[in-house]
């Protein structure tokens, strides 16, 4: 039996992935243009479809540079930020009411699933600094790894394979293979087996 306890202290300790100070200003014209271009393309082409609709909006956000998998199910009511920064596997589900804040990649692998209301958030701002510069770094969720709805996955962390957030959490380490996790800042309840292959 794995004691919580310490493997709350390991996730308290485990690393996240490189935070990026931008500086001003944070985004090129070239990057302003495309993400109004993409809100146009969001307002008239992607939001209004019919839910069963998702070759068409894989198809919008395909072109505006994303990076999709096979029978990726991305619904109406997602708001996805900047298409290009978003990579998904086969068979990710991104559900209505998501907001994928992907000002640096945002990258869902085979079988993740961001259920609804829940909340990418790709950067934040230096509190430490009176200026308030903005931050940015990636965000990872790995194979059948599922954020429940309106949990808050914050810049930086890598969601291990199989994990399960719980709704309403709010993650701010990096979550090892197989956790169950839930809380206000998340941490461990149980682990699951993961089976391999899946």
């Amino acid at each position: 039996m794995i004691e919580m306890n310490a493997i709350s202290e390991k996730l308290d300790d485990t690393p996240t992935l490189p935070v990026v100070r931008l500086a001003r200003p944070y985004f090129s014209m070239r990057n302003r243009a495309g993400r109004f271009c993409w809100g146009m393309v969001s307002f008239f082409l992607f939001r209004p479809t019919l839910r069963p609709l998702h070759g068409w909006r894989s198809l919008l956000l395909r072109a505006f540079g994303a990076r999709l998998g096979k029978r990726c199910h991305i619904y109406p009511g997602a708001k996805i930020w900047a298409p290009w920064n978003l990579e998904c596997g086969d068979d990710v589900a991104i559900a209505d009411g998501t907001e994928v804040y992907n000002t640096s990649l945002i990258k869902l692998e085979d079988g993740a699933v961001i259920s609804q209301g829940a909340y990418l958030c790709g950067a934040s701002h230096d509190p430490d600094d009176p200026d308030f510069p903005l931050l940015t770094a990636r965000i990872v969720v790995e194979r059948r790894a599922w954020v429940a709805s309106r949990a808050i996955v914050m810049l930086g962390i890598t969601l291990g394979e199989g994990c399960v957030i719980g709704a309403g959490s709010v993650v701010t380490r990096n979550v090892p293979k197989g956790a169950i996790c839930a809380g206000n800042p998340c941490r461990v309840i149980k682990m699951r087996e993961v089976p391999s292959g899946i």
